[in-house]
C-alpha cells in the first residue's frame, strides 16, 4: 500500500507527471517482485528518471539490495580522486554465493590451453557509468540490482544459477556527483525541454573524473584510480561477455554492437563478431517488440583497444557498446519527439536483460570461444618469430617501475633480465632491464601494446591509431628473437612502492639526480620550504660518498651554506626525495670536481632556481581534457599546486603572483587584445614564461614571438587551380575526409639534451604523441631555439598520410624562446596526452622549473 501511495504521489505534479517513473514501469511483464526487496522509490523518496540520483543516496539504495538479497554480494574496490567509493557487485544464486571463490578459480583454470573445458556458470561483466554526464548508463544499474534482487519464479532462479553477473556501480563518481548538481542547481518545478536551457548543458564537464580524464579511454593507459580498481576486477575474472552502456547525442536513437565490421582491430578474432550478433537478436526481439528505432553494425568502431567495449575484445571476452539518445537534465527536446531519461535508464536495463539472456543462450559457443582465443594465442606465440621484449630506462628506474605497473594491471608477467643482451644496436644490463616473454597467455595483449602499427585497411579512427606504449614511456626496448634463450629469465618483477634509501649525512652538500621521473616532486618540495638550490646546466662529476659519480644537466645541488633552513631539515627534506619519491639522492664531500668540469661553486656550470608558481587557463575554448592533464601533472602527480582560471576571465589577476601561464590546446586559445597586451608585459618586464602546446602554441608563437604562419605557395595553387575539378562520389566524403588526417599517432623527434628543456634525457631520441595537423614556423636569428625536430620520416606508430608526413617532417616540434625577461616555450603535441606520455612529461616539468636558465644568442645567425 505505501508503495502504491508513493507512486501516486509521484505522479500528481504536472513536472513530475512528465519525467518520474515507479518501480512497475521497470518491472518485466510476466514475473512477480519480492515486495520485501525495498524498490527505489521506498528508499530515494522519488521514482528513477523523476530527478538525478545522488551518489551517496545511490550507494545507500543499492547496499541495502546487497545486505537483503543472498543472491547479491558487494565490495568497495576502490575510491575516485574524490574519495567516493567504487562498488562492485557479484549477483548469482546463493548456492552459487557460497562457493563463488572456487567457481572464479574453475572458470581461470579452463582458460589455459590443454585443459579441460569447465562446465561452470557463464560469466558476465555489466559497466555502468563511466562517464557521468551520460546518466542512463549509471541509473541503469538501479533497476538492474533491484530486479535480480527481488524478481521470483523459475526463469529467473535459473539464469542466476547458470551465471554470475559482476556489475560496477558506478565507475565514476566524481563526474556523476558533478552532473547532479548541475541539474539540480538548475532545475525547475516545471521541466523544461528547451535544449538551450542550462540544465541540459554539462555534457563534457560532467563527462570526465575530477581531473578531467575520459576514463573510458582508462582501460589501456591505467593512470586514474577509478580504473585502477575496475580492471583489477576484471582480470580477476576475466568475464566472457562485457556490456558497456553509454549515452550519445540527443538527436541519435539507440545503438548497441557488434560495430562498424571493416573498423575492427585485426587482434581481434572474427568469430567475436558472430557471437556478438548472436546477443544482438535478443536485444532485437526486445526493441521490436515495443517498435523501438535502433541501428547496430554502424558507427562505432572496435579499433582502439583502451576504451571498455573493445578491451575485452584483446583480452578474450565479447566486449559490447550501448549508446543511448541522451535526455540530459531529464527531459529534452528532439526532432525524433520528446525524450525522457525514465525511458532511457528502462532501454539500458532491459538490454542488460538481454545481454545476460543472449549469453546464456550461446553460453557453451562463448565459454569455448573464449578458450580457444587464449589456445590461438598461443599457438601465435610459438610461430612468432619474436620470441620476447627486452626494455630498460636508463637513468630513471621509476619510470621502468611505472611501465611494470601497468603491464601488471593488464596481467602481463614481467622478468628480471638475467644476463647482459645486445638486441636492436643496445646493450642491456642485468639488473637495469627488464624482459617480457610473448609465450603466455596475454601474448594478444603485449603485441597491442608493443608493436608499431603503421598500415591500416581503413583511416577513420574514433580515437588514436597508435598507442605503442614503450615509446610513450621513453624505454629503449627491442624484439628478442632466436637470440633468446630461457636463461635470460630472471625472477619475476612485481611493482614495487616508490622509494629508495636516503644518503648518509653531508657536511657539504648533497646532490639529487634529475632523470629520476619523480625529481620535479622532490626540487617543489625543497623550493617551497625555503631550501637553495642550485642545477647543473651540464654533465659534471661530483665527489659523493663511495666516490665520484658522473650527473647529467638538471641535477640538483644542495649546498649547506648559505642558508636559511637547518642543516637536519635540509637532510630530512633529502631523505624524503629518497623514500618517497625515488630520487637518487647522494651526500656530497666536496665542491672540487675532477676532471675539465665545474666545481660545484661555478656560477655558470650550477644556475639557482626559484619556485614556480604556476596559472593554468582552462573553459572558454580551451580543450578540458588538455588542461586536465597538466592540472593532472602537475598537482596529482608532481605536488606542485596550480592555479586555474578561465580564459576569459584573466584581466584581473594580480600577474605579479605568477611565474608561469600555461595554455594548452583547443578550439579557441586566442586571448583577448587587452589579456595578450598585459601577458606580453608580464613575459617581457616581469619575467613571465609561457608555456604553450598544440593551437595555443600556434597562437603564441603568432601572438607573442610575431611570426606569421606560412602562407600557401602561390605557384602551387595556380597548378591546381588549372588542372581538371575535383570530383568525388559524395559515398567516399568520410574516408577521403580522413585521408590527410592524423589518427592519433606517434612520430619520431630529435631532442637536445643540452638544452634545459632537454635536461635529464639520457639520448636524442623522443617519441611525441600528435593528433593534429599544423605546424609550428621555425623561428628567426635563433637556431639554438628547437629543443625538438621531427624527424624526416616521423612515423613510428599509428596512422599518418604521406602528405601530412611530407609537411610535418624536419619541422620543430619544441622551440624555446627568451622573449624579454621572460621566455616562451611552445609544444606542437600535448606533452602530457592522457597522462601516459611519461618521457615528454620531462620536458614540461623542465619548462617549469628551467625555463628561465633559457640564453638568448648573441651573435648573428
Amino acid at each position: 500500500m505505501q508503495r502504491i501511495l508513493l507512486a501516486l504521489s509521484v505522479f500528481m505534479g504536472t513536472a513530475a507527471a512528465a519525467l518520474a517513473d515507479p518501480i512497475e514501469y521497470f518491472q518485466v511483464d510476466g514475473i512477480a517482485y519480492d515486495e520485501t526487496i525495498p524498490a527505489p522509490e521506498d528508499r530515494l523518496g522519488f521514482g528513477v528518471g523523476d530527478r538525478p540520483i545522488r551518489h551517496d543516496a545511490m550507494v545507500a539504495y543499492l547496499t541495502e539490495l546487497a545486505d537483503r538479497s543472498d543472491r547479491i554480494s558487494v565490495e568497495t574496490i576502490g575510491y575516485s580522486h574524490e574519495h567516493r567509493p567504487i562498488l562492485f557487485f557479484t549477483v548469482t544464486s546463493p548456492d552459487n554465493q557460497d562457493r563463488i571463490e572456487d567457481i572464479r578459480q574453475q572458470h581461470l583454470a579452463q582458460l589455459a590451453p590443454g585443459s579441460t573445458p569447465g562446465n561452470g556458470p557463464a560469466v558476465i561483466w555489466l559497466n555502468y557509468g563511466v562517464h557521468g554526464a551520460e546518466s542512463a548508463g549509471m541509473d541503469a544499474a538501479i533497476p538492474t540490482l533491484y530486479h535480480f534482487a527481488a524478481a521470483q519464479g523459475a526463469e529467473i532462479e535459473e539464469t542466476l544459477a547458470n551465471s554470475v553477473i559482476l556489475i560496477t556501480a558506478i565507475f565514476n563518481p566524481d563526474g556523476h556527483s558533478r552532473r547532479v548538481n548541475h541539474v539540480e542547481a538548475f532545475g525547475a518545478e516545471i521541466a523544461v525541454t528547451d535544449p538551450d536551457h542550462e540544465q541540459h548543458n554539462l555534457w563534457t564537464e560532467a563527462r570526465t573524473n575530477h581531473y578531467w580524464f575520459d576514463l573510458n579511454r582508462q582501460w589501456l593507459l591505467q593512470t586514474q584510480p577509478e580504473s585502477q580498481a575496475w580492471l583489477e576486477q576484471w582480470h580477476r575474472w576475466k568475464p566472457q561477455v562485457s556490456a558497456d552502456f553509454h549515452e550519445m547525442q540527443t538527436e541519435a536513437t539507440f545503438y548497441f554492437h557488434p560495430g562498424e565490421p571493416l573498423r575492427r582491430n585485426p587482434l581481434i578474432p572474427e568469430r567475436a563478431r558472430e557471437l556478438t550478433e548472436g546477443i544482438a537478436q535478443y536485444h532485437v526481439r526486445f526493441l521490436d517488440s515495443e517498435a523501438r528505432l535502433y541501428t547496430s553494425a554502424e558507427g562505432f568502431d572496435n579499433f582502439y583497444v583502451g576504451k571498455g567495449s573493445t578491451y575485452p575484445q584483446v583480452n578474450g571476452s565479447l566486449g559490447i557498446l550501448f549508446e543511448i539518445g541522451a535526455a540530459r537534465g531529464g527531459l529534452i527536446e528532439a526532432d525524433r519527439g520528446l525524450v525522457r531519461h525514465g525511458e532511457n535508464v528502462r532501454t539500458h536495463f532491459r538490454t542488460s536483460l538481454t545481454t545476460v539472456e543472449g549469453a546464456l543462450a550461446q553460453r557453451e559457443a562463448i565459454a569455448g570461444y573464449q578458450r580457444q582465443f587464449f589456445a590461438d594465442a598461443a599457438a601465435q606465440a610459438a610461430r612468432d618469430s619474436d620470441r620476447a621484449y627486452v626494455f630498460s630506462a636508463t637513468g630513471d628506474p621509476e619510470r621502468l617501475n611505472l611501465f611494470v605497473d601497468l603491464l601488471d594491471r593488464h596481467d602481463i608477467t614481467v622478468h628480471a633480465l638475467a644476463r647482459n643482451v645486445r638486441a636492436g644496436g643496445q646493450d642491456y644490463r642485468a639488473g637495469e632491464a627488464l624482459i617480457v616473454r610473448l609465450d603466455q597467455p596475454q601474448y594478444i595483449m603485449i603485441r597491442s601494446l608493443f608493436d608499431r602499427v603503421t598500415e591500416f585497411d581503413e583511416n577513420i579512427f574514433y580515437d588514436v591509431s597508435g598507442w605503442t606504449l614503450p615509446l610513450a614511456y621513453d624505454l629503449e626496448y627491442a624484439p628478442l628473437g632466436r637470440t633468446f634463450a630461457a636463461d635470460m629469465l630472471g625472477d619475476v618483477i612485481s611493482p614495487r612502492a616508490v622509494g629508495t634509501t636516503p644518503p648518509q649525512r653531508s657536511t657539504y652538500g648533497y646532490v639529487l639526480r634529475w632523470s629520476d621521473y619523480f625529481a620535479p616532486r622532490s626540487l617543489y618540495r625543497l623550493l617551497d620550504n625555503d631550501v637553495r638550490v642550485r642545477v647543473a646546466t651540464e654533465n659534471v662529476t661530483i665527489p659523493v660518498t663511495g666516490g665520484p659519480r658522473q650527473f647529467g644537466p638538471g641535477s640538483v645541488f644542495i649546498p649547506l651554506v648559505g642558508q636559511d633552513v637547518s642543516n637536519d631539515r635540509i637532510y630530512e627534506l633529502v631523505a624524503e626525495a629518497a623514500r618517497e619519491d625515488g630520487v637518487s639522492a647522494h651526500a656530497v664531500v666536496s665542491g672540487s670536481t675532477p676532471g675539465n668540469t665545474p666545481d660545484l661553486g661555478d656560477s655558470s656550470g650550477f644556475r639557482s632556481v626559484d619556485q614556480p608558481h604556476v596559472l593554468v587557463l582552462f573553459d572558454d575554448g580551451i580543450a578540458s581534457y588538455d588542461a586536465g592533464e597538466v592540472w593532472h601533472q602537475l598537482d596529482y602527480r608532481m605536488h606542485i599546486p596550480v592555479t586555474l582560471r578561465r580564459k576569459d576571465e584573466v584581466g584581473s589577476l594580480d600577474w605579479s603572483r605568477y611565474t608561469h601561464l600555461v595554455i594548452v590546446g583547443g578550439g579557441n586559445t586566442r586571448l583577448s587584445d587587452s589579456a595578450a597586451d598585459r601577458v606580453r608585459q608580464w613575459v617581457r618586464e616581469d619575467g613571465g614564461v609561457i608555456i604553450a602546446s598544440r593551437q595555443a602554441a600556434l597562437m603564441a608563437q603568432n601572438v607573442f614571438l610575431g611570426v606569421e604562419p606560412e602562407a600557401d605557395d602561390e605557384e602551387e595553387e595556380d597548378e591546381e587551380d588549372s588542372s581538371d575539378p575535383d570530383r568525388r562520389n559524395y559515398a567516399d566524403l568520410s574516408v577521403d575526409d580522413a585521408e590527410h588526417i592524423i589518427g592519433g599517432a606517434i612520430f619520431e623527434g630529435d631532442l637536445d639534451p643540452t638544452h634545459p628543456i632537454g635536461f635529464g634525457y639520457s639520448d636524442r631520441f623522443i617519441a611525441l604523441h600528435r593528433n593534429m595537423v599544423e605546424t609550428l614556423e621555425w623561428p628567426e636569428d635563433d637556431p639554438f631555439a628547437v629543443v625538438v625536430q621531427y624527424a624526416d620520416d616521423p612515423l613510428l606508430s599509428g596512422y599518418a598520410s604521406g602528405r601530412r608526413l611530407e609537411e610535418i617532417g624536419g619541422t620543430p616540434a619544441v622551440i624555446a624562446q627568451r622573449m624579454g625577461r621572460g621566455a616562451v616555450i611552445l609544444f606542437a603535441d600535448n606533452p602530457n596526452f592522457r597522462a601516459t606520455f611519461r618521457g615528454n612529461e620531462r620536458m614540461f616539468m623542465n619548462a617549469i622549473f628551467f625555463s628561465r636558465l633559457i640564453t638568448p644568442p648573441r651573435g648573428e645567425y
